[in-house]
């Protein structure tokens, strides 16, 4: 992350680099003409150094400028958009050298095409604002891309988890809340607090919420036992990776930088690997792999033995899959329903080696109801339970297929809705060679699509909005002969 200071810094050395090489002046001569070291001046153009006053002026008289348009925010239209996105803020809480570059390097590529370069950021900012695009959304793109770039299996964190797993002798056991709570209060001086949250009106669908003043971590109590687990697991998640720059809330608000949800996303990580050993899950993986019939039993087991939320249990099935088994084409999608379970929002997911699909999108279209994360939302008749299902979902007039598990469930604090997460898994060689149960001709296969506008099933059963964007296109074409003939 870097400071307001440090965008000031990338600012001038941006400009001064852009002047130099649009007038064709060497570092010798720039040096000869302003009385300033070539290594001061590479240190300006690296974004290292802010000249004093006296050297700014210096640098303006040899560029012909004046002392305000080094200094100020404003610049040429071709420049301009550049300056823009480096004084937004965006950098300055972007983790550029978690992606392996640094700002430097970042200098160098606008200032190599400018004109390029700032035509395409300029692209990109008036589509963020036309689309109305927040910076939570590029962040938590960004988490997504980080994700995928490790496969989603984080080695620190886990030698971290195992490592805190052995210092309590928990062992092979699944840690108790009660446990958990004890280890919390005991090492880190935290209290839990199960009562002051839901005896207050105003925030009483909080989940949680941590007090640094109060030491102490609010639950919900109306929350289930796994999700209190979790709760607590991640807090220690917090504790034991030591970090500081977090969200107190459940979830993060506006005001969250990159950070906060990167270290939102190792605490979670820690604790899920916390509450379900790496080694002994795989073991259990590989079990059930054996298994020749697919049967909805197979996930609740693992439920039922790590006493963990779907979400939990599906997420971690993330970290694991890609690493011990070979299988990172997949998705990762959670679902909440909303208005007569007609309309749909995908509100977490995670995509690793390519894009798939379903996928969130901020426009006002139907998600297709013959996904199966849709199909198990309608289907929950108990509203105490969770209800678990399996499809292969066929892709409309492509060849991609994917293996999909979907958990539904009841949401706690609106009986009206529901929510589901699924797990997809590409439908290749080396998926059907890791499970046997893939190939049991019991298993459901339905044709899916992404949204019903964009559909054009014939007769479908679960439609619920009209093929409309199939219907433009097909006016357009019709418009097209229309006026070949003329």
């Amino acid at each position: 992350m870097i400071s307001d200071n440090d965008v000031l810094k990338l600012i001038m050395g941006f400009k001064v680099k852009h002047l130099r090489s649009k007038k064709g002046i060497s570092y010798q001569l720039l040096s000869k003409e302003t009385g300033l070291s070539v290594s001061y001046l590479n240190d300006i153009e690296k974004g290292k150094k802010y000249p004093k006053p006296d050297k700014i002026r210096a640098l303006a008289t040899a560029f012909e400028v004046s002392y305000d348009d080094l200094v100020g925010t404003k610049a040429d239209k071709k420049l301009q958009p550049v300056i823009e996105l480096l004084n937004s803020g965006f950098f300055k809480y972007f983790p550029a050298e978690e992606f392996g570059f640094n700002m430097e390097k970042l200098i160098d590529f606008f200032s190599n095409a400018p004109d390029r370069i700032s035509a395409f950021i300029s692209t990109m900012l008036k589509m963020v604002r036309s689309y109305q695009i927040e910076k939570e959304h590029f962040y938590r793109v960004a988490l997504r891309s980080f994700q995928d770039m490790h496969d989603n299996y984080f080695h620190e964190i886990e030698t971290a988890a195992s490592d805190f797993r052995k210092g309590l002798n928990f062992g092979n056991d699944i840690p108790l809340l009660e446990e958990l709570v004890i280890v919390l209060s005991r090492d880190y001086a935290i209290t839990v607090d199960e009562e002051a949250l839901s005896s207050n009106e105003k925030l009483s669908a909080f989940r949680s919420y941590f007090s640094v003043e109060r030491h102490t971590l609010y639950l919900n109590k109306e929350l289930s036992i796994p999700q209190k687990r979790f709760m607590v697991a991640k807090e220690l998640g917090f504790q034991v990776l030591q970090l500081k720059e977090r969200s107190f809330e459940t979830r993060l608000n506006k005001e969250a930088s990159f950070e906060k949800l990167l270290n939102n996303f190792k605490a979670s990580y820690f604790g899920a690997a916390l509450l379900m050993d790496a080694e002994v899950l795989v073991e259990d993986v590989k079990e059930l792999a054996l298994k020749t019939q697919w049967d909805q039993a197979l996930i609740r087991n693992l439920l039922e033995k790590y006493q963990v939320t779907p979400e939990t249990l599906l997420q971690r099935l993330t970290n694991i899959l890609p690493k011990y088994f070979g299988i990172d084409n997949l998705f990762f999608i959670r679902l909440d329903g909303h208005r007569g379970l007609i309309d749909y929002q995908i509100t977490k997911e995670l995509h690793l080696s390519g894009l798939h699909q379903p996928y969130q999108n901020q426009i006002t279209e139907h998600l297709c109801h013959r996904w199966v994360s849709i199909s198990s939302i309608k289907s929950l008749s108990d509203r105490k339970s969770y209800f678990i299902d399996a499809q292969v979902s066929e892709y409309w007039q492509t060849d991609n297929a994917y293996f999909c598990i979907s958990i539904a469930e009841p949401s706690r604090f609106d009986n009206s809705n529901g929510s589901s997460v699924t797990l997809g898994l590409s439908l290749n060689e080396s998926l059907r060679g890791a499970f046997n149960f893939i190939k049991d001709p019991e298993l459901r296969r339905r044709t899916v699509h992404t949204t019903c506008e964009q559909c054009s099933i014939s007769d479908c059963e679960h439609r619920v909005a009209p093929p409309s964007l199939i219907e433009k296109a097909n006016q357009e074409i019709e418009l097209e002969e229309e006026l070949k003939k003329l």
